[in-house]
């Protein structure tokens, strides 16, 4: 396979990579609306936006990606009339694939979300393996091929994202299609025991290996996945510590660590405007004489919000003197809204928080202030500034880049961080943050009741040492040491928007 080979200097020129390529399964828009009212397009949320959109912002770039939309579109034309525009506004271009309903039930809520998801976070009990979950996944990776050959060319650099499309470079080399690829999974790679469970083990390694680059969060996500290429497929590795390669008949992997990360210069000049100060001294006035511990996640099973709140509910029983001195701010994001483990999910959130509060509410006080929605970005920042205790505690996470937006916020640097091992961010923010197991309610409790009682100097030099590592390990780093690994290259290595990207037409009303 031919591709153009890395400059003398070590980076490429413009003329051998045209543009830089995410593919990944939602793009990071959320268009909202009906065909016949018109349609209107949102900011997309989640670790990948964050990581990502900064860096094709300045760079420019192609997004390819799934709306969101359940169901048939009959006039997709105007949808990419509208995307067309919103492409021209953020810098860098989208394309959209479409799914049928049936491809965004077996797939997306099937494959993705009942057989990965939980069998990557060690939670094998909740998988279900119907056989045409794995027919739609295999589909619906295809259809994202297709979409690689129909508006990019050999010399464009193919970034594929997360669990959704692990087939990807599979059905690339199936339909012919020559591009330099890479893949990065931003949730955990499960140990050998749990990962032999899944009938189609096979497959998904030997699709994994087609990429020419795959990047882990952490160490250990790495040390599983070469424990897995060993013992099921024999494979022949090379190299220590983070980087390794992987020897297959006929061609070589390489594997690496890259932890994902945020713009942490954006959050921080975010945290200092006016916007965010204003909203920040509200919250502080309606919650006066307290410190302010902040839980923030989506609906998932993953997040470990019930263990959480069993921690809080022991340290107000065992000490009683933080009694309306502390508030648990639990802000829960919405998702996959109608699956009923999902639902069930949020109803026995909601009962725990019910009964805490009923059994420690004093006038002027509730322990437990609880949140179920989407909150601004300013809004989120603010929270961030505001809270003296960020309590992150996954029970498993790929890396969980709430905890560094917290600490990038934290421009008073009194915050304390309270973080899961069992979340990839760990690794990096060891030192300076309180690591607990989430599985542990009393020592959770502990570490609240620790974190309160720290005074300021100790609480500035663990803030000041965690700021210090997101700052220099920012999203930009993440992107150019993942960019060297696969190409030899770095994100200035891409083109301008203008040099690429044709400018779109006007958009039409769609109303």
């Amino acid at each position: 396979m031919a591709f153009p080979e890395p400059s003398q200097s070590g980076g490429l020129t413009i003329m051998q990579y045209r543009k830089l390529v995410v593919v990944s399964n939602r793009l990071p828009i959320v268009l909202k609306g009906f065909e016949a009212d018109g349609w209107t397009i949102h900011p997309g949320a989640g670790g990948l936006v964050t990581a990502l959109a900064p860096v094709l912002r300045d760079r420019g770039g192609l997004w390819i990606g799934w709306l969101g939309l359940r169901g048939e579109v009959r006039d997709k034309s105007r949808i990419d009339s509208v995307i067309a525009a919103e492409s021209s506004a953020m810098g860098y271009a989208l394309r959209p694939v479409y799914l049928t309903m049936d491809e965004v039930e077996d797939y997306y809520y099937g494959f993705s979300n009942k057989v990965l998801w939980p069998l990557f976070h060690d939670l094998f009990s909740r998988c279900n393996f119907e056989p045409h979950y794995w027919s739609a996944y295999q589909r619906v990776n295809y259809k994202f091929a297709q979409s690689i050959e129909e508006n990019t060319d050999q010399n464009d650099y193919i970034w594929v994202h997360d669990y959704h499309l692990i087939l990807v470079a599979r059905e690339l080399k199936k339909m012919n299609v020559k591009r330099r690829t890479g893949f990065f999974l931003h949730i955990p790679f499960p140990p050998l025991d749990i990962f032999l469970k899944l009938p189609w083990r096979f497959e998904i390694l030997e699709s994994l290996l087609q990429y020419d680059l795959l990047g882990f969060q952490t160490i250990r996500d790495l040390r599983n996945f070469i424990g897995c290429v060993r013992v099921i497929h024999g494979c022949k590795t090379s190299g220590r510590g983070t980087v390794r390669r992987i020897l297959t008949p006929g061609r070589e992997t390489v594997t690496g660590v890259f932890p994902v990360s945020i713009d942490y210069d954006e959050f921080a000049r975010h945290a200092e405007s006016e916007d965010v100060a204003k909203m920040a001294w509200t919250i502080h006035e309606n919650l006066p004489n307290r410190q302010l511990v902040l839980g923030i996640d989506r609906l998932d099973y993953t997040k470990g919000i019930p263990h959480r709140l069993r921690a809080f509910d022991d340290v107000l029983a065992r000490y009683p003197e933080l009694r309306k001195k502390i508030t648990l701010i639990q802000i829960v994001v919405p998702s996959r809204i109608g699956v009923e483990e999902y639902e069930s999910l949020k109803k026995e959130i909601e009962r725990m928080t019910s009964e805490i509060n009923g059994r420690y509410t004093d006038v002027g006080w509730v322990p437990i202030h609880y949140i179920f929605r989407t909150l601004t970005r300013t809004e989120l920042i603010a929270y961030y500034r505001t809270c003296e205790i960020a309590l992150i505690t996954p029970l498993k996470d790929g890396m969980n880049l709430v905890a560094k937006e917290y600490c990038a916020s934290s421009l008073e640097e009194n915050g304390v961080l309270i973080l899961s091992e069992f979340a990839g961010a760990a690794a990096q923010l060891q030192q300076g943050a309180l690591i607990v197991n989430p599985y542990d309610i009393t020592n959770v409790a502990d570490t609240i009741y620790r974190a309160f009682r720290m005074d300021y100097h100790e609480r500035l030099k663990g803030m000041r040492i965690l700021r210090k590592k997101i700052h220099w390990n920012n999203a930009f780093e993440w992107v150019n040491s993942f960019l060297k690994a696969g190409i030899a290259g770095e994100t200035d290595d891409f083109p301008p928007l203008d040099f690429f990207i044709p400018k779109p037409e006007a958009a039409k009303p769609l109303s």
